[in-house]
């Protein structure tokens, strides 16, 4: 077995010992952040003493075959056979215990969709994407929460927020990420022919005030009047507010609630979401090559996923997933293509970790 299993085990031991001290048990966030790392050893350690039990076997029948014979001879075998199965099984599981943890696994999410190339089209799309999220939601038992949006003159969203609460959101949600494209006739087309539009969705890791530092000095805020489709005043006062965080140029407008104040706090949590998104993609490109944003230029070639309406087919270009049953999928049966796309990303992380060292 390697060093690192040996330090895995300390580092387990050690915890165990102090989950039971009092000044640790006196502060709760200390000892909540010990606790879950005790818990996520425990699963570790559980695999690292049953694969050392299992290549002891291996060793210690494979030892007694050499002066074996007849039934005995095959029996040995059979515990050979049946050891080698459990250590291929356990060194694979260990492989994924160990794969680095997403700092986001814990956060909820705020998600952004934006109509992008097709005009009203594509804002009537950005609402059938907003459907389809909130009915998966909905199947997950997360906490849909709007928080803003501008609906546009024929009933879409021209840009629409919302926050999920609840377990896995952030793993299931984050791949959701990108360009969506939409092939179909358009209520606005008279021909009969099929248009091609897309819609931008931009999935962010909830940022609590701890997590991001936010200078006032750095803000700046304009309040005005809300409006509804078409520009018209839906308020007599001006609660909706407008913050430009001025170092970075992100702007967020909130005007959903009924007063200002709380439109501001709607604005400055999706503005910490960002930033939190912002300074990880920095964080990544630094460690690796750069990669783009998630919510790209809304180009059509762009494209993660494809909708095509007359073929009632979905198709999610990263990972070849091809489904036809896209009228079941905007309805929020989404599981079979967050299921593919979770598992390329852990295939992608096992492989990124190298050939296993005999299992140990």
């Amino acid at each position: 077995m390697s060093d690192i299993h040996d330090e895995l085990e300390q580092e387990f031991f050690d915890l165990q010992a102090r989950l039971g001290d009092q000044d640790l048990m006196a502060d709760q966030v200390a000892y909540t952040a010990a606790a879950k790392r005790y818990s996520e050893l425990e699963a570790i350690v559980e695999c690292i003493h049953g694969l050392r039990q299992a290549h002891e076997d291996a060793e210690t029948a494979t030892e007694m075959l050499t002066d074996a014979a007849g039934d005995d001879r095959d029996m040995l075998r059979d515990e050979i056979d049946s050891a080698s199965a459990t250590i291929e099984t356990l060194d694979a599981r260990l492989r994924e215990l160990l794969l680095p943890k997403d700092p986001n696994d814990d956060k909820n999410v705020i998600v952004e969709i934006r109509g992008a190339e097709g005009g009203e089209e594509a804002n009537l799309f950005a609402r059938d994407l907003f459907d389809m999220y909130n009915g998966f939601a909905s199947r997950e038992g997360w906490k849909f929460e709007l928080m803003g949006g501008h609906v546009s003159d024929m009933g879409g969203y021209s840009d629409v927020t919302f926050m999920l609460s609840g377990s896995a959101v952030w793993s299931k949600m984050k791949h959701e990420g990108g360009v969506h494209r939409v092939q179909r006739v358009p209520v606005t087309e008279s021909q009969g022919r099929v248009h091609t539009s897309s819609a931008t969705v931009a999935v962010l890791p909830e940022a609590e005030e701890i997590d991001v530092a936010i200078d006032d000095n750095d803000l700046q805020v304009d309040v005005y009047r809300s409006s509804g489709p078409g520009g018209q005043s839906v308020n007599t006062t001006d609660s909706a507010v407008r913050i430009t965080h001025k170092p970075t140029g992100i702007v967020v407008s909130m005007q959903d609630e009924k007063s200002q104040l709380q439109n501001k706090a709607r604005a400055m949590q999706v503005l910490r979401a960002r930033l939190l998104q912002a300074e990880q993609d920095r964080q990544q490109a630094e460690a690796s090559a750069a990669r783009k944003g998630q919510m790209g230029g809304g180009g059509r070639s762009e494209k993660v996923r494809t909708y095509n309406f007359k073929e009632n087919r979905l198709t999610d270009h990263r990972v070849g997933l091809t489904l036809y049953k896209l009228d079941r999928v905007l309805g929020g049966e989404l599981d079979e293509v967050i299921d593919a796309l979770v598992q390329h990303e852990r295939a992608e992380q096992l492989t990124s970790l190298g050939p296993t060292e005999d299992g140990a």
